[in-house]
C-alpha cells in the first residue's frame, strides 16, 4: 500500500511540476485518497468512464489543473489571512475540476454544482475525509440557481468541464459570476467553431471572450483549450431562460 501511495504520489508531482505546480507529498497523498475513494465508489455507481490509475492522474486531476496555463496559482489564494476567491464548478460530477482546485488551493472557497444528488453525496464523503473546509455542495439546475439572489453574480471564477455546446454553457454559468470576474470552460483543441459561433451569445450574456489557451497535457499528445470569458457588466434577468431552453435552443 505504502509503495503505490509513493508511485502515485510521484507520478502525480512530477506532471504538476510541467503545468507549473509545485505539489506537496501531503497534498499529492490527500489526491491519492480521492483517487482511492472514486474507483470504490465507482464500482456501484456511474462517477466517471476513466479507471486506470495513469489516466485518473492525467485526465482528471492534471487536467483540472491546468487552469494555472492562464492564471497564476497566487490567484488562488487569500492574502493577508484571508479566504481566496469564490469559485463555482457547475456540473461538477465527479469533482472535476472543483474538487481537485480545492485541494491543492485550499484557500478557495468552493461551490460543487450539480443536478444529480448522488454525485454530490459521493464528494460530500471524500470532503469529510479529508477534513476540507471552504467547500460546500449544491444540488439544482444551473438555470435555477442563477436566477437566485443568493448565487446570482455572487463569484470571482465559474469553471466547468461539463460536456454542452459553448453557447449553452455560458448560459448556465455565466450568470453566477460577478462583474469583474471569468467564467473558465475546459474544452478540446478542436472547439474553435464552437467557440467562434458563441461569441454574440458570450456578448448577450455580459462577458468576451478573452482568450484561448492552447496546450497539450503534459506527458501526452491530449491537446486542450482554456476559454477565459471575462463578465464586462451584469447579466440581463431574463438570462438564464427556463429549465432545459439552453440546451434545446442555444443562443444565437
Amino acid at each position: 500500500m505504502e509503495q503505490k501511495l509513493d508511485d502515485f504520489c510521484h507520478k502525480l508531482i512530477r506532471l504538476a511540476e510541467q503545468l507549473p505546480i509545485d505539489l506537496s507529498q501531503k497534498t499529492a497523498s490527500q489526491l491519492y485518497q480521492y483517487y482511492l475513494m472514486l474507483i470504490e465508489k465507482n464500482k456501484v455507481m456511474n462517477l466517471t468512464a476513466i479507471t486506470d490509475e495513469d489516466d485518473v492522474i492525467l485526465k482528471h486531476f492534471i487536467d483540472s489543473l491546468s487552469i494555472v496555463k492562464y492564471f497564476e496559482s497566487s490567484e488562488f489564494y487569500g492574502k493577508n489571512g484571508q479566504s481566496g476567491p469564490k469559485m463555482i464548478d457547475i456540473g461538477t460530477g465527479a469533482g472535476f475540476p472543483g474538487l481537485v482546485l480545492k485541494i491543492v488551493f485550499p484557500d478557495l472557497q468552493m461551490t460543487l454544482f450539480d443536478s444529480l444528488q448522488k454525485r454530490l453525496n459521493f464528494l460530500d464523503e471524500v470532503i469529510i475525509h479529508l477534513g476540507l473546509t471552504g467547500v460546500c455542495t449544491v444540488h439544482g439546475r444551473a438555470e435555477d440557481f442563477g436566477l437566485d439572489p443568493n448565487f446570482r453574480e455572487k463569484y470571482d471564477f465559474a469553471v466547468s468541464r461539463a460536456v454542452a455546446n459553448m453557447a449553452t454553457l455560458s448560459e448556465y454559468c455565466l450568470p453566477f459570476v460577478r462583474t469583474g470576474g471569468c467564467f473558465v470552460a475546459y474544452k478540446t483543441s478542436e472547439s474553435e467553431d464552437e467557440i467562434a459561433s458563441a461569441e454574440n451569445a458570450v456578448r448577450k450574456l455580459g462577458a468576451e471572450i478573452e482568450s484561448q489557451c492552447h496546450f497539450t497535457l503534459p506527458g501526452s499528445d491530449i491537446g486542450r483549450n482554456l476559454v477565459v470569458l471575462r463578465k464586462k457588466h451584469p447579466t440581463d434577468r431574463k438570462y438564464p431562460r427556463k429549465a432545459g431552453t439552453p440546451s434545446k435552443d442555444p443562443l444565437k
